[in-house]
């Protein structure tokens, strides 16, 4: 009797920690962003204009786009499935407890885990998909009728929720998705990148399984003394997800390694050792890389000259975003227009989903309407994610950074260096690519420990 009380206790605090949670996240997708017609927008390395005759500004939410010509219309279209097409990892709830603690949401606690996961996602779309890749059902989440677009996907993802935790195969919701997915006529590369869609997503799945879920990524995260509801900064989470993606077993990912620069500086050496290193299958090859730069835009306040080099990296399309946001709040920065920031945000809880269930529903993973916040409100403490696929396309990459980071560097030092040679000529301990028994190195345990704080040298 003690035991089912104790049962009936945990569910109604259980249900009332997801009423809690929906009043007070559910805000994300409520409001709406404007954009100018005057200002090309960026996105990840994109532009787009929107650009008319008319002065002012324009909604993304889908409430106004029939007031735009059709030449502009088309762009705006264009740009809106670009970026419902990223793929968007926010707070869950209700997934299966996390190992070591009773929690099963990370609301409150978990968003620079969220934002990392989206950087990484980024990465993998790159390498697998092609940075012209869109999901060619983006835009079928869109306004039909006179509700808003955010309300009708609301509605939307409300009913894919339902259906993924009664475990079934083909929600009522998605039945016209399903009708128009057998009519179109998709041709093999169609089909085998909407694999791979699925597959990436499933990668980052909240169950202990999947290979950069939250609940391997806190496993991770233990070894540089952070617990599951802790709060995570940039620069441990970009050591996290180096550790996942080396720690990952998965045949498809063995062409991806990811290399996080030491103390503001990339060593070329280091990047190449490891995109040239043996593939699991025996035979030499090269690597992609994802290098991730920990990197602090000023001292308490972000500095607005570093700025215009922000711009610039956003406009690469080797970029994959940058993990920031504001003073304990995580965003995933992935474009920008004048001097505002357009991010998604992880801050929408929503229920978990089984991603091992044939079919699941994709749409709470894509992000329905972007957000804009202004330059000198982000918190200078930031990761910074290039993709580079070979070592030639590392080595122009390299260069193109440098030439920008001298560009824009009005003091003495860059924000980060390229430096020829490995960590060890310099007397850095470099990390190993393959360590034994333990997944941080001492050294690395040690930077560790500095980033959690998130100090950095100012130079």
């Amino acid at each position: 009797m003690e035991a089912t009380g104790t049962d009936e206790v945990e569910k109604i605090k259980s249900k009332f920690m997801s009423a809690w949670h929906n009043m007070k996240y559910s805000w994300v997708l409520k409001t709406k962003t404007y954009f100018s017609r005057n200002s090309p927008v960026f996105l990840l390395g994109k532009c787009y204009h929107f650009k008319t005759d008319e002065s002012g500004e324009l909604s993304t939410d889908g409430s106004n786009f029939d007031k735009i010509n059709t030449e502009i219309s088309g762009n705006v279209e264009e740009f809106r499935k670009d970026f419902i097409s990223r793929i968007w990892l926010t707070y869950r709830e209700e997934f299966p407890q996390i190992k070591g603690s009773a929690l099963t949401t990370d609301c409150g606690w978990g968003c620079t885990l969220r934002t990392g996961q989206m950087l990484l996602a980024q990465g993998l779309m790159l390498h697998f998909l092609g940075r012209a890749w869109v999901w060619p059902d983006a835009l079928d989440i869109d306004n039909s009728d006179s509700e808003s677009w955010t309300a009708h996907t609301v509605k939307k993802l409300t009913a894919s929720f339902e259906a993924s935790l009664t475990a079934e195969r083909e929600p009522k919701i998605l039945s016209n998705h399903h009708q128009g997915t057998l009519k179109r006529n998709c041709d093999d590369n169609e089909m085998q990148n909407e694999v791979y869609h699925r597959k990436i997503i499933s990668w980052f799945g909240d169950s202990p399984l999947a290979a950069f879920g939250l609940h391997q990524l806190i496993e991770y995260g233990k070894k540089s003394g952070k617990l599951a509801g802790d709060w995570y900064g940039p620069a441990v989470v970009a050591h996290i997800l180096r550790k996942a993606v080396e720690e990952a077993r998965d045949p498809e990912l063995q062409g991806v390694t990811v290399y996080v620069a030491q103390d503001c500086t990339v060593y070329s050496s280091d990047v190449i050792d490891r995109q040239c290193s043996f593939m699991d299958s025996g035979k030499a090859d090269t690597k992609a890389v994802i290098i991730l730069v920990p990197v602090r835009l000023g001292g308490e306040r972000t500095n607005m000259d570093y700025l215009e080099f922000v711009k610039g990296i956003l406009s690469l399309e080797y970029c994959v975003g940058i993990i920031g946001g504001k003073p304990k709040q995580s965003y995933y920065f992935a474009g920008f227009q004048d001097d505002s920031l357009i991010y998604m945000d992880p801050h929408y809880c929503q229920s978990f989903v089984d991603v091992s269930i044939k079919d699941f529903p994709l749409e709470s993973f894509h992000c329905p309407s972007p957000k804009k916040m202004s330059f000198k409100k982000m918190d200078p403490s930031c990761t910074i994610g290039f993709y580079c696929r070979t070592v030639q396309d590392f080595e122009k990459a390299s260069e193109e950074i440098t030439k920008m980071l001298k560009s824009s560097s009005k003091e003495k030092y860059p924000l980060f260096t390229f430096v020829k040679g490995h960590s060890r000529d310099y007397d850095f301990a470099s990390s190993p690519l393959h360590e034994e028994n333990d997944l941080f190195s001492e050294d690395e345990k040690k930077r560790l420990k500095r980033f959690s704080t998130e100090e950095f040298v100012l130079l």
